[in-house]
């Protein structure tokens, strides 16, 4: 036979009222802040000259590897050769 003991904390703090808040399903202000903050220089980012260059670039590399798979798949292992042995673990 069980029974439900009531749980009474008193003095809660600060951080303690927080994570209620986000268990609840709200999100705390200052979290909304930083992603209001971030989607608005999202959006500028994806106006700007630069992000145009990123998908003219992203474009003409996809072109490339279609047209070159031998070589591009021989350059993808020489990167990751390299990246692995420049921080891999030194023993």
């Amino acid at each position: 036979m069980e029974q439900e003991v009531p749980v009474i904390i008193h003095g809660k703090s600060e951080a303690d009222a927080q994570r209620n808040t986000a268990a609840d399903g709200r999100i705390p202000e200052s979290i909304r802040e930083i992603s209001d903050s971030l989607s608005d220089a999202f959006s500028r980012f994806k106006q700007s000259e630069s992000y145009d260059r990123i998908l003219e670039g992203a474009a003409e590399t996809k072109d490339y590897i279609r047209q070159n798979p031998g070589p591009s798949l021989l350059y993808a292992l020489g990167a990751g050769v390299l990246l692995g042995l420049i921080l891999g673990k030194r023993r």
